[in-house]
């Protein structure tokens, strides 16, 4: 075995696989959007979980640093998107990262005594003097943000920087919350609109579950033409097979047509997924796991192995009843794609206990909160988790 011979898949929330296949049309867009003089288009990347949106947005990272832009941003939890102060924070905390390098002063004050030492005093823009200016500042919160982020800019452009990326990852959690009169997200809308008005080069790039862009737009109208929204999907039968192979040709492990095709189709296409199986299979030619001297996938035993990994902890959310609507759905054809209402209760005339409309609407909310299913704007539902229709069909 060679000393190469290291397993190069890596499944996980957002790990950068070893070869990222598939997204040359999303990158080639981006780089449009950073050639944009004023910023008209700011960015949304949304898709089911395991479709490599955090990996999509790792790689636009360089890109955007070797067009000249600055990059910041974090994941959104809930904590620091639930108020309009802790976005305003969370932001200024973003930014202090990048504007603590620029050098706004420096001092030198003689030393008292005999030598002739002198102490430097070097201020930067950092996060306390961002935040004294932000509480100095009077007026709303927002306005308070907005004088910062321009303040900032114009110390910024004297370093010939392009412009500035805020980028935030898991960005479905921002939501405005009206009956505790707070509204980050519609703060965040408006600040970043204001900006680009004024031609500050600010772009978003915001990252999360197909929930998003409808809540982008509830809370602003405006957001529809704000947005250039990449819908990621499943990986063609090309890009799949680019997936499972390139990583190993660095190594003594080969995997024929047939083996590639079938990784390629039970993981439906999805990043995740291959990185997944490619993994356990991986680790089998390691072992050097063979049936009669010959290599064989074990393939029920790897998704038996990804359904207690990946699905059970969201299927055990599900109450009984739940359950009973979620494998309704599962047996119909379009389960995979997008399913409404009607259609639901429809099918369920045929099972001893129906469902009624106001009952499926009800229980279908409840399962979007629990990010299982989600609404898309045309008001028709999808499964939020890739394949989940197959596994629920497992369950029985």
């Amino acid at each position: 075995m060679s000393g190469t011979d290291k397993n190069p898949f890596k499944p996980g929330a957002g790990h950068m696989p070893p070869y990222l296949a598939g997204r040359e049309t999303e990158e080639i867009e981006f780089k449009r959007l950073l050639k944009q003089e004023t910023i008209l288009e700011n960015l949304v990347i949304t898709g089911l979980r395991g479709v490599g949106k955090t990996v999509l947005l790792d790689a636009l990272k360089p890109l955007a640093i070797n067009e000249g832009w600055r990059w910041v941003g974090t994941d959104l939890s809930e904590a620091a998107s639930l108020t309009e102060e802790r976005l305003a924070t969370r932001i200024l905390t973003d930014l202090s990262v990048i504007t603590s390098s620029i050098v706004l002063e420096v001092r030198e004050r003689q030393k008292i005594g005999f030598g002739s030492d002198v102490d430097t005093e070097i201020h930067t823009l950092n996060f306390s003097i961002l935040n004294h200016i932000y509480t100095s500042t009077p007026g709303l919160i927002a306005d308070k943000l907005k004088h910062v982020l321009e303040t900032a800019w114009y110390y910024m452009k004297m370093q010939n920087w392009r412009g500035m990326i805020f980028a935030y990852d898991e960005a479905q959690n921002l939501a405005d919350h009206s009956a505790k009169d707070e509204y980050p997200l519609s703060l965040l809308l408006e600040v970043f609109q204001s900006l680009q008005r004024k031609n500050i080069p600010f772009m978003l790039v915001l990252v999360g579950l197909p929930t998003l862009f409808p809540k982008l737009v509830e809370a602003r109208t405006y957001s529809e033409r704000m947005f250039r929204v990449l819908f990621l999907q499943a990986l063609d039968s090309q890009s799949s097979r680019k997936a499972i192979c390139k990583p190993l040709e660095k190594s003594t492990f080969d995997l024929n047509d047939d083996a590639v095709d079938l990784i390629a189709d039970q993981s439906g296409g999805y990043p995740y997924f291959i990185q997944f199986i490619c993994r356990e299979v991986f680790d089998l030619f390691l072992q050097k796991v063979e049936v009669a001297g010959t290599f064989l996938i074990p393939m029920d035993e790897i998704t038996r192995k990804l359904d207690s990994d990946f699905f059970s902890g969201r299927w055990a959310r599900a109450t009984d009843r739940q359950r009973e609507l979620l494998k309704l759905i599962a047996s119909m054809d379009n389960c995979n794609e997008e399913f409404t209402v009607q259609e639901i209760v429809e099918a369920s005339k045929m099972s001893a206990k129906p469902f009624s409309s106001s009952h499926v609407h009800q229980m279908l909310s409840s399962l979007s909160d629990d990010g299982l299913i989600y609404k898309n704007r045309h008001g028709k539902y999808s499964f939020a988790v890739p394949l989940m229709g197959n596994f629920i069909r497992r369950q029985g």
